[in-house]
């Protein structure tokens, strides 16, 4: 993974991402100068820098450039976080530490996000009143006051005939 971006790439970056279309030098510039000083060849400079540090590609427009992002900000994000868990010489630790520092929203965030990862081939939750088993291969134990056949909301066994 690449350097981790500095303070005046990931705020060039920022707009480049949030605008999601290619951008020149001038319109990042603008926006910039909203809130610092700051001089065109400086942004020219980063945006370059970026180029070469693949980050962003541009396309000649005239005598300028159009650059457009090359991943998501959400990309760059989970591979700050991979690198900074691969560093780690107790990966457990580091989760854990990592996860006691989130937010309820966050950890909703990360709930969603392992459901999406194991899609719909794993294991739901248990519906309300049924009891979780482990997968031991075993089957779990019946219900002593149900009896095969006996369940009173159960579909007909042989069809219905």
């Amino acid at each position: 993974m690449p350097r981790p971006l500095g303070e005046l790439e990931d705020a060039v970056m920022t707009r480049v991402w949030k605008w999601n279309r290619p951008v020149t030098v001038r319109e990042v510039l603008e926006d910039l100068q909203q809130g610092r000083s700051i001089a065109y060849t400086t942004v020219m400079t980063v945006l370059d820098n970026l180029h070469q540090k693949g980050w962003v590609r541009r396309e000649a427009e005239g005598r300028a450039y159009r650059y457009e992002a090359v991943s998501t900000r959400a990309a760059y994000a989970a591979a700050l976080m991979n690198d900074a868990w691969a560093q780690s010489d107790n990966p457990a630790a580091a989760l854990v530490a990592f996860f006691g520092m989130m937010s309820e929203e966050q950890r909703h965030a990360l709930a969603d996000a392992v459901r999406i990862v194991q899609g719909p081939e794993s294991p739901q939750e248990p519906e309300p009143g049924q009891v979780a088993t482990e997968n031991t291969g075993e089957k779990p134990a019946e219900n002593p006051a149900e009896k095969p056949g006996e369940n009173p909301g159960a579909a007909p066994q042989d069809g219905g005939r």
